[in-house]
């Protein structure tokens, strides 16, 4: 009963007194802790960890999966909700948990499953007591058709980044050595983490390291497509807080961002 009370709270991103059920936090924030505790941890409620990446100076973000989030994203164009990532924060000593039951509405879109993605909420506040919602928030209805403005894309609106065979698509991008994990969702699907350039993740630092999670970015090849959320809708879904200053401060990283995943298939 106490983890179900703890994780209404941290779905709805309130402390006790001022609990707000149209809210949902972008992440869950705690204490601290070393990045191998933080695996082990990931480990022992039945996660796998994907890769442990270095997101930020002094932050690492851990990517971890289950069977339970394969299934949902093996289903048509949902892969990106097959992975939550964890970041570490060393220079402000905090860990920040990509919130699945927001991620999960996001990304799942009308394939959206309550209750498995709540499961999972509950896992890891079961895993890492103490977490608190973020400020990051949107309200639950607007999830799942967020766009920053209009004209933005929404989540239906990936970047293309190259056609061909499931195969090949896959080959040229791990030729690439950018590549930290390999994914297979099923026959037609497989994720890919790719590391940005040292240049383009500087965005991090510019718009907020507490969301580091944000990478590393991920690639979706399903049926000959190799493709990616769309740079502005993904950096305004993981920034929910962002001013249209802050969005234009860094408005030449989209661009880049989707730039330097198509050299991966060059």
């Amino acid at each position: 009963m106490k983890n179900l009370l703890l994780s209404l709270l941290v779905l709805f991103g309130a402390s006790a007194s001022t609990v707000n059920a149209e809210d949902i936090s972008a992440y869950l924030v705690g204490g601290h802790m070393d990045v191998n505790d933080a695996r082990k941890k990931l480990k022992s409620v039945g996660y796998q960890v994907l890769v442990t990446y270095n997101s930020v100076k002094d932050g690492q973000t851990i990517v971890f999966t289950n069977e339970a989030l394969i299934a949902q994203a093996a289903k048509e164009k949902r892969a990106h909700a097959a992975v939550l990532r964890l970041f570490v924060d060393n220079q402000e000593k905090t860990i920040s948990i990509t919130n699945p039951v927001y991620f999960g509405r996001a990304f799942m879109q009308d394939d959206y499953n309550e209750k498995v993605f709540n499961a999972e909420l509950e896992k890891l506040s079961g895993a890492f007591p103490g977490l608190v919602g973020s400020q990051d928030k949107l309200e639950d209805d607007d999830i799942a058709g967020f766009h920053f403005m209009m004209g933005m894309p929404y989540y239906e609106d990936p970047d293309a980044l190259a056609d061909g065979s499931n195969s090949d698509l896959l080959a040229k991008v791990k030729s690439s050595n950018n590549v930290l994990f390999e994914l297979k969702l099923s026959d037609k699907s497989t994720l890919v983490g790719y590391a940005l350039g040292d240049e383009t993740s500087k965005f991090v630092e510019k718009i907020g390291r507490a969301n580091a999670a944000v990478l590393p970015y991920c690639i979706s090849i399903e049926d000959g497509k190799a493709t990616s959320l769309a740079a502005k809708y993904y950096l305004a879904i993981s920034y929910p807080k962002l001013s249209m200053g802050e969005f234009m401060g860094i408005s030449d990283v989209p661009g880049i961002i989707t730039g330097d995943l198509e050299k991966a298939f060059k």
